[in-house]
């Protein structure tokens, strides 16, 4: 009979440094580092019109956007887990020499095919975590809609903003996005079915 492996888990700290060197990016789970895939043109144009729209809308406020280059950091009493959102935004930042954040008001992950468990379950549940967090929006990539899950008191309740009229409202950092804008210049076709 053999002995089992040890599971071999990654401290905070190297897998900080370890992602200022790595050429893809990875995400942390209390030890566990996981590679990210990479994602399609639409997913990526989608999120680069979220953030190219909040940064438009809070210059001169006090919170500002976040792209997917930097990471959201969720503390547990026993343990961490860093992801990367595909835009957020942040009204308290960490020091300009961190390479994450720990205080996100709003949290937007673009859906797709792939990664919408993932978006609709466990990130999820991590991110209403977040003491600081009022708003956390799946944007959907083949049709204009959100499903926002916005903190009311001690929980959060589900809203959904569908078509191009509708307007996402983000009063806790003093903006509307319309979905017209984060749709903007897209075509917005269907994913083919997984076979």
């Amino acid at each position: 009979m053999t002995a089992a492996k040890k599971l071999h888990l990654v401290s905070v700290e190297d897998y900080l440094e370890g992602e200022l060197a790595s050429p893809i990016k990875h995400e942390f789970l209390g030890g566990v580092v996981y590679a990210m895939a990479g994602a399609k043109n639409l997913h990526n144009q989608i999120a680069l019109n979220i953030v190219a729209r909040l940064h438009y809308r809070l210059l001169g406020k006090p919170c500002r956007p976040w792209n997917s280059d930097t990471k959201v950091h969720i503390r547990y009493p026993t343990h961490d887990k860093f992801y990367y959102p595909d835009a957020f935004v942040v009204c308290e930042s960490n020091p300009e020499d961190d390479s994450y954040q720990d205080r996100p008001v709003v949290i937007f992950e673009v859906l797709s095919r792939k990664t919408r468990r993932i978006d609709q379950s466990e990130k999820k549940e991590a991110y209403l975590t977040i003491p600081s967090l009022r708003v956390y929006a799946l944007v959907e990539q083949e049709t204009a809609k959100i499903v926002a899950f916005r903190r009311t008191g001690e929980k959060f309740v589900g809203e959904v903003y569908e078509g191009l009229d509708a307007v996402l409202p983000l009063t806790d950092i003093g903006i509307e996005l319309p979905l017209s804008e984060i749709y903007a210049d897209l075509q917005l076709v269907p994913e083919p079915e997984a076979e």
